[in-house]
């Protein structure tokens, strides 16, 4: 892992959230997916930061070997927004070139990030952006499979070339005449309206940054989902805290500077 005290060429900070099955006193109250709008689970929010200062023979950005860590915990997000801060100025964040903000499209992401990382570039992770976009086409496509098929195609490809635009013009023009899936298309429209400025994917990646959190979302699955989901599993929120903390701690390379702080 790079010194954190030396010149960083572009500062990555990620983060994502994924569900944790919760014992019943952890979710009462707490509205959720459940048929009776109940909640079985509570939101894990973890970050990582990264750095990058090379790109492949195709001018593909390259991660820096080993330079992942990982924070998160079950919380409000004004708190984890001060957790991921945290580790970013751990990480060298005051002396980076560039800061990149990866996340999906919700709200509360971009409030960290102006509060937390302001003048940093803002990117909406692109497989989250797709899901949208797939939906969307969903609800305002007719005239079955083919057709259904080639506007995703063509969606597709705008979105890839950070013509967001184009596409919300498009997808207006398509809208159902009413009903509920008029009301839920003017939904994913939205979701495009408001983050236009950071789906320029063709833009970004002419820069040479990354587009997409995988490795956040690779993060969910090693240090939640492999520890956390297992079936049969229902955990407190202390319970969960500290083993998260302890799989962050480890998958960070920091297991060492743990137990230094705990014995000194």
């Amino acid at each position: 892992m790079p010194e954190f005290s030396e010149k960083l060429a572009l500062l990555y900070v990620c983060y994502d959230g994924t569900g944790v099955p919760m014992v019943e006193r952890e979710v009462a109250g707490r509205k959720g997916k459940q048929e009776d709008g109940s909640s079985r689970s509570r939101e894990v929010k973890l970050g990582c930061v990264f750095t990058q200062s090379s790109a492949d023979e195709e001018g593909r950005p390259v991660r820096d070997e080993g330079s992942t860590t990982y924070v998160g915990a079950i919380e409000r997000s004004e708190d984890f927004g001060w957790r991921i801060y945290g580790e970013a100025v751990r990480r060298g964040l005051n002396s980076a070139e560039k800061v990149v903000v990866i996340a999906d499209g919700a709200h509360y992401n971009w409030e960290i990030a102006a509060l937390h990382f302001p003048g940093a570039v803002e990117i909406v992770d692109l497989y989250h952006a797709r899901e949208h976009l797939y939906q969307l086409c969903g609800l305002v496509a007719g005239g079955g499979d083919r057709e259904l098929t080639r506007r995703k195609l063509r969606w597709l490809n705008l979105l890839e070339e950070g013509k967001v635009e184009k596409l919300i013009q498009e997808a207006n023009a398509r809208l159902p005449g009413s009903g509920f899936r008029r009301k839920e298309a003017k939904k994913q429209i939205g979701y495009f309206q408001n983050n236009v400025s950071r789906m320029r994917y063709g833009e970004f990646r002419k820069q040479g940054l990354f587009v997409g959190s995988g490795v956040v979302e690779a993060g969910c699955k090693t240090i939640i989902g492999k520890r956390l989901k297992q079936s049969g599993m229902e955990w407190t929120v202390r319970g969960a805290n500290a083993i998260i903390a302890l799989r962050c701690c480890h998958l960070s390379g920091r297991m060492e500077d743990y137990w230094e702080q705990r014995a000194s």
